[in-house]
């Protein structure tokens, strides 16, 4: 079985990252999205919002499953059989970024490879930092964002909005 995880702090899920997720579902047999704890940032949402948005927002992903890990992606991998990390890479400095990230899991486990698939053009600004400037400044998330996570920012209050 062809098994890649995409992993990431995914603090909001963006419609860019369900786009790679729906590419790579096309070209292996399971695909994990993985939600870790990034301990050089504070979260803006749970840990469980993030994975219920996720899940809820890659239903129609049928090889698609969403788990939550703690540690080094490595070590997640060999516990689920997994070879391949799938990145999505939206301009030249990302590349940089996750070749440098690649080449240390590369060290780490020489088993593992990194496949990267380039953003579409229509995501190419939309990046998780940039939707929660938006929602700190009351800005429009409306198809940057699955509707799950437009909707919990309505309803939670985090958008500045009034509540009716």
């Amino acid at each position: 079985m062809r098994r890649a995880v995409c992993s990431g702090s995914f603090d909001p899920v963006t419609n860019g990252h369900i786009d790679i997720f729906a590419r790579a579902s096309t070209m292996f047999d399971e695909v994990i999205i993985c939600v870790f704890h990034n301990v050089n940032k504070k979260a803006f949402f749970s840990m469980e919002e993030r994975v219920r948005f996720l899940r809820e927002a890659t239903r129609h992903l049928k090889n698609v499953r969403v788990d939550s890990f703690s540690g080094l992606i490595t070590d997640y991998m060999k516990e689920h059989d997994a070879h391949i990390i799938v990145r999505g890479v939206r301009s030249i400095k990302d590349l940089e970024y996750e070749q440098n990230e690649a080449y240390m899991i590369r060290h780490l486990e020489p088993d593992i490879d990194t496949v990267f698939l380039l953003t579409r053009p229509e995501y190419s600004f939309v990046s998780s930092s940039g939707i929660r400037e938006l929602i700190c400044f009351h800005g429009d998330i409306h198809g940057l964002v699955p509707p799950c996570v437009e909707q919990a920012v309505k309803i939670s209050g985090k958008d500045g909005k009034e509540r009716e």
